[in-house]
């Protein structure tokens, strides 16, 4: 079995697959002051928990945009599974022309996601990712990565108008009843919410405007499903994107899938 892992600035999402299948999924904390045991036990109790045995992982797979995390993980990957991890960053092949200034500099988590979306979809795509912040990222019909642009989060943003606005609580952040809301905590929902779709549009409207096409927009992301429904651009929401991308980067750095045994 492969294991994937996405570490990002907020959460890490582990997912397990068996051949093409992804099996589990599992989200934790991103913490760098973990230690590599801590780690590994937490690790070894999820996937106790799926019935999986250590044995039967074969190969692991992580795309890191928190470097100190690779401090922790690639340890743990030695002691607990006696594996030496692929780390998605330069020299791993993508399949994926990228077409950025400096290519070192686009995170791994926006590749790996623009190679996930084409394989699947094949076709033009503008790929939005509501995680700590928000990424836009344009893949081309002959699957080149051409850039994208970055914002901050909603969470970030949700995070920022209660630590700055004295009588503003912290809200949950759940789809708003209305726009014209009647108490304080509707009242933030409404704003945070249908204020981000509203920055989705006019961001995908001014990429396609640029890009002189009309991309199709798919988005990924742990807030995606509150989000999109409210925006009139996102076609679809396909929440396990970047573990399938792992799984796409890891056949493509490798000559043979992993199967149930080591």
């Amino acid at each position: 079995m492969l294991l994937v892992v996405d570490v990002g600035n907020t959460n890490t999402v582990l997912g397990l697959f068996d051949g093409d299948k992804l099996i589990h999924d599992w989200r934790i904390r991103t913490e760098v002051d973990h230690t590599v045991d801590e780690y590994g036990m937490l690790i070894y109790n999820l996937y106790k928990s799926g019935r999986v045995g250590a044995r039967e992982i074969c190969a692991i797979i992580i795309s890191c945009v928190v470097p100190p995390m690779l401090n922790i993980l690639e340890p743990l990957c030695r002691k607990y599974f006696n594996l030496k991890p692929i780390i998605v960053g330069p020299g791993i092949k993508t399949g994926m022309p990228i077409y950025y200034d400096n290519p070192k500099e686009v995170g791994a988590d926006r590749i790996v996601n623009a190679v996930a979306a084409f394989e699947r979809y094949k076709r033009e795509l503008i790929i939005v990712d509501f995680g700590t912040a928000t990424t836009f990222d344009h893949v081309t019909a002959r699957g080149e990565y051409m850039g994208g642009c970055i914002a901050p989060g909603i969470m970030i943003s949700s995070e920022a108008l209660f630590l700055r606005a004295a009588k503003l609580p912290r809200v949950e952040l759940t789809r708003p009843k209305a726009i014209i809301a009647k108490d304080t905590v509707s009242s933030m929902q409404a704003g945070i919410v249908f204020g981000y779709a509203g920055l989705v549009d006019g961001i995908v409207e001014r990429m396609k405007i640029e890009a002189k096409s009309k991309p199709y927009v798919v988005a990924t992301g742990g807030l995606a499903k509150i989000v999109a429904p409210e925006t009139r651009s996102i076609k679809v929401v396909d929440e396990m994107l970047t573990l399938e991308g792992l799984r796409i980067i890891y056949l493509r750095n490798t000559a043979a899938q992993p199967s149930g045994t080591p």
